[in-house]
């Protein structure tokens, strides 16, 4: 009975995502991406927040790529974004010192997220993916929470 109850969970969990990220015209692998990123850094708010923060960051590094290397290839040409990224991404390196921002895995799934979809380099459209991130988390939370109550009723 128990193994049915978190089947029945985990799939209408899934099957809701699903319905909601297709009619809202959403990355679907963004919302799974950030549902299994809740349960990879900590299944709870408290220790997943700075996660999801380096993830946001991880975005923000994207936009910061794709900003300088526009700057760069028009005066070096095809290198300017090889380039860009490796100042960038070897950075990590540093600021992976600070605590709070050393989950480097978090922050590749931001760049992830970012060079996937390839939104316009505007704000909305990059404040957009913030949409599908949130609700990932969201159903991964709805979704834990469900199977923590199973666990204990069974």
């Amino acid at each position: 009975m128990k193994t049915f109850l978190t089947a029945l969970v985990m799939g209408l969990c899934g099957a809701l995502a699903v319905f909601i990220s297709f009619s809202m015209g959403w990355a679907t692998w963004v919302m799974f991406l950030a549902w299994v990123s809740y349960y990879l850094f900590g299944k709870s708010i408290k220790v997943y927040t700075p996660n999801f923060l380096q993830i946001i960051l991880g975005i923000l590094l994207g936009v910061l790529i794709q900003s300088m290397a526009s700057l760069l290839v028009p005066t070096i040409g095809a290198m300017g974004f090889p380039l860009t990224v490796f100042i960038l991404i070897g950075s990590l390196a540093y600021v992976s010192k600070i605590n709070g921002l050393n989950n480097i895995p978090a922050w590749f799934l931001g760049l992830i997220i970012f060079f996937g979809v390839h939104p316009e380099l505007q704000v909305i459209p990059v404040l957009g993916l913030l949409v599908p991130i949130v609700t990932g988390v969201i159903f991964a939370l709805i979704n834990d929470i469900g199977l923590k109550y199973i666990n204990t009723k069974f």
